[in-house]
């Protein structure tokens, strides 16, 4: 598998490959997993440096074993597929995350919810379709999204708190068919599957796939899941795919690519938008995206599940890992532990090699004025200039606020990240042209602390600092 962006941030092939120890450690958690969990059969991929770097499966057949082309039902992880569409709208200029869904896709009866709370699954809408269950029935008895809606389509206020909702998706994907004027399924074989390469990721089932299974709780005997055709509900979870693509779907979730998403973007879908719901999870949910906290480490991605299957699929930036796992059982095997410790495994056995250091090319003369130490009233900060343009402000102590600023274009900059992401940073000079201060959002930042010569809120004391006594 190639890399997205032809970045090589693990080094060289032999730096990518992983070493014996860790293979075997990846096979035994794998070998664990379908034990413990009693599946019929679990296959995972594990991808650094933007390539498949290792397979695995285990499986209650003798001599066989399924490989990352074996399609599995990958549940929920459709969602963030769904995702990507709308980000892609929205990037066009064809709409706006604050919308509300009437302006798009009117007569729903739940208009009044943002898009941006759809993505985020805080629209209160409610976690299910009425009756009968729906990922176990047919979608030809939810023709219309009424069906899928009911009368009381509502269980929170609109933005007041993450709740869970597949309904919402759904909706999702008629706004993606109404401003495309395509069929969902469509629009994502045009616009992400083929760009990206994914080849066998489907709407339906394609050979060779697996069948989906219940295993009985107390006896060591399986039942067979029906393998419905979700209909409206296909935008949550009706997709097909296997280790391979959903690696590769991975790696551009981690990077973006200017086919599908700018990596902007993707790093906006991997930002927290909600909190988790209570009682639930850590982390939050991004927009189309799972967050969580494993082993210590941040993972972004979606775990999934249908009866008959289970998925996850986890990437984590600072250790520029991504990992896939897929299971044909409904239930008994925690798959998302599974994926993050397979993670785990490979990043504490084996840590990111960083980049070369660079020096810039040409440095912004602006920026590079503006680093070195500042001062927040007596706190003291450093403004650093990194590779990649941006400035990064941290405190000198062990706390105090941090963040990542951007370029604006017209002599300022905004902020991306941390307290201040979204705010803009200002140069304040005097009139002989010199650095008087810089302003973040209203707060001022001198070169020494409280410096007299700069214009601070409050004014400064004229006898300066001094002892006690």
């Amino acid at each position: 598998m190639s890399s997205v962006d032809a970045v090589d941030t693990a080094g060289t092939a032999e730096d990518r490959e992983l070493l014996p120890s860790t293979r075997r450690a990846l096979r035994h958690r794998l070998a664990v997993a379908q034990s413990e969990g009693r599946a019929p059969s679990i296959v995972a991929a594990v991808a650094r440096g933007g390539e498949i770097v290792w397979e695995g499966s285990r499986t209650c057949v003798d001599g066989h074993g399924p490989d990352g082309d074996v399609q599995y039902r990958v549940g929920s992880i459709s969602k963030t597929f769904t995702a990507v569409l709308v980000l892609r709208l929205r990037d066009e200029g064809l709409l706006s995350l604050e919308d509300p869904l009437e302006k798009h896709l009117p007569g729903t009866g739940a208009g009044e919810v943002t898009i941006a709370q759809l993505l985020a699954h805080t629209g209160g809408l409610a976690a299910e379709t009425p009756g009968p269950w729906w990922e176990r029935s047919p979608g030809s008895l939810r023709p219309e999204l009424a069906d899928v809606l009911g009368e009381e389509p509502f269980r929170h206020v609109p933005g007041r708190r993450h709740h869970y909702s597949n309904p919402g998706y759904t909706l999702l994907g008629s706004l993606v068919e109404a401003v495309r004027g395509k069929a969902w399924a469509e629009v994502l074989r045009a616009e992400v599957l083929e760009p990206l390469g994914l080849e066998r990721t489907t709407v339906l089932p394609q050979a060779p796939h697996a069948g989906g299974w219940a295993v009985h709780p107390w006896a060591d005997v399986l039942l067979p899941e029906p393998l419905e055709d979700l209909g409206l509900m296909a935008p949550a979870g009706q997709l097909w795919s296997t280790t391979r693509d959903l690696a590769r779907f991975a790696v551009f979730l981690a990077r973006g690519d200017e086919r599908v998403l700018a990596a902007d973007t993707v790093r906006e879908m991997r930002t927290a938008a909600s909190p988790p719901e209570p009682g639930v999870a850590e982390g939050g949910y991004g927009l189309g995206m799972q967050l969580v906290t494993s082993g210590g480490r941040s993972l972004a991605g979606h775990s999934g599940s249908l009866p008959g299957f289970v998925a996850c699929l986890w990437v984590s930036e600072a250790d520029d890992l991504a990992v896939v796992a897929l299971a044909n059982c409904t239930s008994g095997l925690p798959i998302a532990l599974v994926a993050s410790e397979l993670l785990g495994i490979v990043a504490e056995a084996e840590p990111r090699i960083p980049e070369p250091w660079k020096p810039f090319r040409e440095a912004d003369e602006v920026a590079l004025e503006l680093t070195g130490p500042w001062y927040w009233g007596a706190a003291p900060f450093v403004l650093r200039l990194t590779a990649d343009g941006a400035l990064a402000l941290g405190p000198v102590s062990a706390t105090g606020r941090a963040a990542r600023f951007r370029a604006a274009g017209d002599g300022t900059w905004t902020g991306v990240s941390g307290y201040y992401a979204g705010e803009t940073l200002r140069v304040v000079r005097r009139e002989d042209g010199s650095l008087s201060h810089v302003d973040i959002g209203s707060f001022m930042f001198t070169r020494a602390p409280y410096d007299p010569s700069a214009p601070v809120p409050g004014g400064v004391d004229p006898q300066g600092w001094r002892g006690v006594g």
